[in-house]
């Protein structure tokens, strides 16, 4: 894959900033309420229970002020308590001696209940990773999803981002590679099933623009496609389909924006390139096709000295380029009156038919009507 430098204005920069901010307090936010109840039993017990300590062991020694606790000192008490292995001998004081062995039990509920996977979260680089990538998707709005980012579903991100989209992407495994060239990019990967509402959930797809569904297993195309038109009754979405056969059944039942079947689309490319032709993907409009295709003039082709006007008007096209043979010059939009020989270069913008009728009759070959 070609490599290139992205250039991002100043607002984006700042955009992404902010989007970071954002996205720790998210990240936060989610820590609190995945680790709530054992951080309130935590708190309570290190600075309630070692305020009543502190107290009763002031009470307790009230005729002696040199053996006060500072209370400030209290909270480390309750903590190394917890992890058996306080700095004081052992009192001898019933009410003192029910904190040594209540704070033991008490560190191991919290570390049960959650310290393991708290410490997970902030140490294990991967689960951080994962983290920290959901967060930073939940503050997109008005962005494009792309799941499935394998070859073609890298190229789709790399074109979205250098047209200024946000992009968030969805996919059910890591590999460094891939890791590496979306954050090179600065896209979000969400790790999981796109047929799960969840995973669509965490990447934002209530509040997206657009999806494009880039996996060559059609089944899950279809199952992703149903989910997300079901969160999102105003999400575009592009689907590729292997099966050509269910594309107008798919687009016509999910209100799909664009089904692209890989079959017609590789179809007239690989038969434009064995003649040396380029015919970009069929374009839609208005329940007609066009098609913008790059020829090389033949010789004695019926095209071979008419001029620009001639046959924009003869063919019904419109010619957006020309190259003249053997010169570097290219002209976009060339004049009305430039001449066309054998050997220029041509870009034409016309109806599919009429385009393989030029190709066809640009080679001296009969047009065939299949």
């Amino acid at each position: 894959m070609p490599d290139y430098r992205l250039l991002l204005p100043e607002s984006y920069r700042k955009r992404r900033r902010w989007r970071a901010v954002r996205a720790l307090y998210r990240m936060v936010r989610t820590i609190w309420q995945e680790f709530r109840t054992p951080l309130i039993v935590f708190l309570a017990a290190v600075l309630v229970g070692g305020w009543a300590y502190g107290t009763l062991w002031n009470t307790i020694h009230a005729d002696d002020p040199s053996l006060h606790k500072p209370y400030i000192d209290m909270p480390y008490t309750m903590v190394t308590l917890m992890l058996l292995a306080s700095p004081d001998e052992m009192p001898t004081q019933p009410e003192l001696v029910i904190f040594w062995y209540m704070m033991p039990a008490i560190g191991a509920y919290v570390a049960g209940r959650g310290i393991f996977d708290f410490a997970n979260l902030f140490f294990v680089s991967n689960e951080r990773h994962k983290s920290w990538e959901a967060a930073m998707a939940s503050t997109y709005s008005g962005h494009v999803i792309v799941l499935g980012v394998g070859h073609l579903g890298t190229r789709v991100v790399h074109q979205l981002v250098r047209m200024g989209f946000d992009v968030v992407a969805i996919d059910v495994q890591e590999t460094p590679e891939k890791s590496s060239e979306l954050k090179r990019l600065d896209v979000p990967l969400v790790l999981g099933d796109g047929r799960l509402q969840q995973t669509l959930e965490q990447a934002g797809a209530r509040r997206a623009l657009a999806l494009i569904v880039c996996t060559s297993n059609d089944q899950m195309n279809l199952e992703v496609t149903m989910r997300a038109r079901d969160l999102n009754p105003s999400l575009r979405i592009v689907v590729r389909m292997w099966e050509e056969r269910f594309a107008a059944q798919i687009q016509h039942f999910l209100n799909v924006d664009a089904v692209l079947s890989t079959t017609s689309l590789a179809a007239p490319s690989f038969a434009a390139a064995a003649l040396g032709i380029e015919i970009t993907q069929t374009l839609p409009i208005n329940g007609e096709d066009y098609s913008l295709i790059r020829l090389t003039v033949a010789a004695g082709s019926f095209m071979d000295g008419k001029t620009i006007a001639e046959l924009q008007h003869a063919e019904n096209t419109d010619i957006v380029l020309h190259s003249v043979r053997g010169a570097e010059e290219v002209r976009v939009h060339p004049a009305p009156d430039a001449v066309v020989r054998a050997g220029d270069t041509l870009v034409l913008f016309a109806h599919h038919s009429k385009v393989t009728e030029i190709v066809a009759r640009n080679r001296g070959q009969r047009v065939t009507s299949v």
